[in-house]
């Protein structure tokens, strides 16, 4: 005999008549089962205890708004469907929430039949989201917390040992090409650890400048620089109970490193301008796709902090290593997307299976993904062909033929002194060459400095000098 499962709503706002009608209403005309909150704080509370498949919520409130709370709900569970109730003067705000995850917005005084209306509708899509996730876990065979897709051998040791470390403390180093999940993992790492309770900080080591990286991280007092016009509370701070994930940690500078070793030996932190130390319980997960090992042999990076971070190495396979997991990930994408960019349902063809599995993926499932995602957006068919997967059969080249005088032919520069005229042809050569480098590799970093024939943090370097960011190529 089956169950019926009755939809949970959590109502938001800090009016308690509000409340209380709403709780009244939506009970006695739907029979949901309905909770209330008086405050944004509340509401994440219950939320992790109940899972409610709607959150109906005001924006303005004491303490967390209903914007704040509405991006909590949407990283913390993006299957939650969440509604916005809005007073006069906050339209705009409700419209701009929409584009960060709500699904709608109801404005005071409201019609109750269209709260029933748009309930109903949130309470289907929850329902609908779920079930594809769970469909999908079931096809895995894996935690919902970790998030992966697959069966191949290789994965599956690679989840055991997760399981097996997340329940420590100890410092994990993931290893492993660009493109493999090590985010993922990380986040697999954290959400089995008792911490899961509170959100990770993730920190993308090598987008920061070395002086801005430095504050991020450990904070800084007023008037300990220049521009220092306030306290900053650094993010090993902000992550004291929880866990800190550092990714492509082989970035951080030398200095940068030497404070870092500190923070891991004695489990305290010292921001910029501050005479005292702060104890901070904080565990740290690093990751990176570089031989560190050639870099302490090179001078650039600390053989002491290496050792202190290489506890625990988990090291994520490459999609050549779990080819037998292809098909899996790629329908898990094909769904994703479909519903993502509002498709009906699609498949792939034969042909195309057998495509992406003899496909040289050196973007991993990165570059998988991303081939999913633009044969979504722009196949005109029910059915991916292998031509909708290579441009009509012919794979992009990584880097296009480009010649200086190429560049020069695209910008005037004869009315400038030499050094003038020099300065800016190497600056359009520099754009164009490194923009065609990652648009070619999908925005991967280490694809991209491999093509170039340089290192991939001699290739950072550049991307920072020309102000050119890798992650708007994804």
């Amino acid at each position: 005999m089956s169950t019926v499962v009755c939809p949970k709503i959590l109502v938001v706002d800090d009016e308690q008549d509000m409340l209380v009608f709403l709780s009244k209403m939506l009970t006695k005309k739907s029979g949901y089962t309905v909770m209330s909150a008086v405050s944004g704080e509340e509401a994440l509370t219950k939320v992790q205890a109940e899972s409610p498949d709607v959150v109906l919520t005001d924006i303005k409130m004491p303490g967390m708004d209903g914007l704040t709370l509405l991006q909590r709900l949407c990283a913390s569970d993006p299957t939650m469907t969440i509604i916005l109730m809005t007073g006069h003067g906050t339209i705009e705000m409700a419209v701009r929430a929409l584009k960060d995850g709500a699904y709608d917005f109801v404005e005071k005084p409201f019609d109750n039949e269209r709260i029933l209306q748009i309930i109903s509708r949130a309470v289907e899509r929850t329902r609908l989201l779920r079930e594809n996730i769970l469909l999908q876990h079931q096809l895995s065979g894996h935690d919902h917390r970790l998030g992966f897709v697959g069966r191949s051998r290789k994965l599956v040791e690679t989840i055991a040992l997760i399981r097996r470390v997340a329940p420590s403390t100890v410092t994990v180093l993931i290893r492993g090409e660009s493109g493999t999940g090590k985010e993922l993992a990380a986040r697999a790492l954290h959400n089995l650890s008792p911490r899961a309770q509170r959100p990770m900080i993730t920190v993308n080591c090598p987008a920061l400048p070395e002086h801005i990286l430095e504050s991020e991280l450990f904070g800084y007092r007023k008037g300990a620089f220049t521009g220092a016009d306030r306290d900053k509370t650094g993010l090993f701070v902000a992550a004291d109970g929880s866990s800190i994930f550092l990714d492509e940690i082989a970035d951080i500078p030398v200095s940068v490193q030497t404070k870092l070793l500190r923070v891991l030996q004695e489990k305290e932190v010292q921001p910029l301008g501050q005479n005292r130390t702060f104890k901070v319980d904080v565990r740290v997960i690093a990751s990176t796709n570089q031989d560190l090992e050639a870099k302490i042999q090179r001078g650039e990076f600390r053989e002491d902090l290496f050792y202190r971070l290489n506890v625990m190495t988990i090291t994520m396979p490459n999609l050549a290593s779990m080819a037998t997991d292809i098909p899996l990930l790629a329908q898990h994408f094909l769904e994703r997307y479909c519903l993502e960019h509002g498709r009906p349902s699609m498949e792939f063809t034969t042909d195309a299976l057998q495509a992406l599995i003899q496909h040289q993926w050196q973007g991993n499932i990165r570059e998988l993904q991303n081939v999913i995602n633009r044969c979504v957006l722009l196949s005109e068919q029910s059915t991916i062909t292998p031509d909708d997967l290579w441009n009509n059969g012919s794979e992009e080249k990584m880097t296009p033929r480009l010649t200086l005088q190429d560049t020069i032919d695209q910008v005037s520069v004869t009315h400038l002194s030499y050094q003038d005229a020099k300065d800016q042809v190497l600056r359009r050569f520099n754009d164009t060459y490194l923009t065609a480098a990652l648009k070619a590799t999908g925005g991967n970093v280490t694809a991209a400095a491999r093509q170039c024939g340089m290192e991939r943090q001699a290739l950072q370097r550049l991307l920072r000098r020309y102000r050119i960011e890798s992650g708007s190529f994804r």
